[in-house]
C-alpha cells in the first residue's frame, strides 16, 4: 500500500481544514517545499498536493507551489483543487503534477472529466471521490450533490478510471480514524478500482487494516502534523 502524504495549500502555505472547513485553518508551515523535502528524506515517494484556494476559486491557483516542490524533489505527485478546464489541466501538468484529481468537475461537467480520461490516460487522471453520508460532495465540500458514491465510482470505472481516492468528509481532519466499513463496501461492490483511502486516518495502526482491506494507497494528512504518526514510522512501513 503506498504511503501519501497530504500538503494542503492556502495563500501558498502548509495548512489542515477539520471537515473541509475553511474557518477551522490552522497554518503548520510557510514551506510547503520544506515539507515535501522532509517527506522525501523519509522515503516516502508520493505526495496528494492539494490547492484549497483553487477549489474556491473553481480555477488552478498555486501551481507555483506545484512547480517548485516538482522541480526540487522526486515526488510523484497528484494535483489537486478547482481544476475546471482544459486550460487548468495543462497547467497542472505543465507544473510537473504526474496525476490530477477531479472531483466537482466529474459530478458537474462529466463531459470534460470524461474528455481528459481519453486525452491522457487513466494513469494520469484520478477520481476525487468526497462523501458525506455516501452522498458525493463538491465545490471544496462546500455543497452536496445527489450523487450515490457507489454507483458515482462504478459508472466511471466504465468509462476507464483505475484510481479513486474515496474521502470521508465527517471524518477527515477529525483523528477519530478512517471509515473502514466504507471502504471493505466499496472495494467489495466495484473490486478492480485502487482505492486510495482519505480522511481520518490518526494512529499508525490503522495503516495495516486499510492494506489488509485491500486499499491500493492512503492520504494521510493531519496525524503527520500533530505528530500522531511519525515520518520514521511510515519509513518503516514503506520499507517492509
Amino acid at each position: 500500500m503506498r504511503i501519501i502524504p497530504a500538503i494542503d495549500i492556502i495563500d501558498g502555505k502548509c495548512v489542515r481544514l477539520s471537515k473541509g472547513d475553511y474557518a477551522t485553518k490552522k497554518i503548520y508551515n510557510e514551506s510547503p517545499l520544506e515539507v515535501a523535502k522532509q517527506f522525501e528524506a523519509h522515503g516516502i515517494t508520493h505526495l496528494h498536493l492539494v490547492d484549497l484556494d483553487g477549489a474556491k476559486a473553481s480555477h488552478i491557483v498555486n501551481y507555483k507551489v506545484l512547480e517548485k516542490i516538482a522541480s526540487q524533489t522526486s515526488l510523484h505527485i497528484d494535483f489537486g483543487g478547482g481544476l475546471k478546464s482544459d486550460d487548468d489541466l495543462k497547467i497542472a501538468f505543465d507544473s510537473g503534477a504526474n496525476q490530477i484529481t477531479g472531483g466537482s468537475i466529474a459530478v458537474k461537467n462529466p463531459e470534460t472529466f470524461k474528455g481528459w480520461i481519453q486525452k491522457y490516460g487513466a494513469d494520469k487522471i484520478i477520481l476525487g471521490a468526497d462523501a458525506l453520508g455516501e452522498k458525493i460532495a463538491i465545490s471544496g465540500w462546500l455543497e452536496e450533490s445527489d450523487k450515490e458514491l457507489i454507483p458515482f465510482v462504478h459508472g466511471y470505472q466504465e468509462e476507464g478510471i483505475k484510481y479513486v481516492i474515496c474521502t470521508d468528509i465527517s471524518k477527515d481532519g477529525m483523528l477519530e480514524g478512517p471509515s473502514f466499513e466504507l471502504y471493505k463496501r466499496l472495494l467489495s461492490e466495484v473490486p478492480e478500482i485502487n482505492l486510495i483511502a482519505s480522511g481520518g486516518i490518526s494512529t499508525f495502526d490503522e495503516l495495516p487494516k486499510l492494506a489488509e482491506l485491500g486499499c491500493e494507497g492512503t492520504i494521510i494528512g493531519k496525524a503527520i502534523y500533530e505528530n500522531r504518526i511519525s515520518l520514521k514510522q511510515l519509513e518503516e512501513f514503506i520499507l517492509k
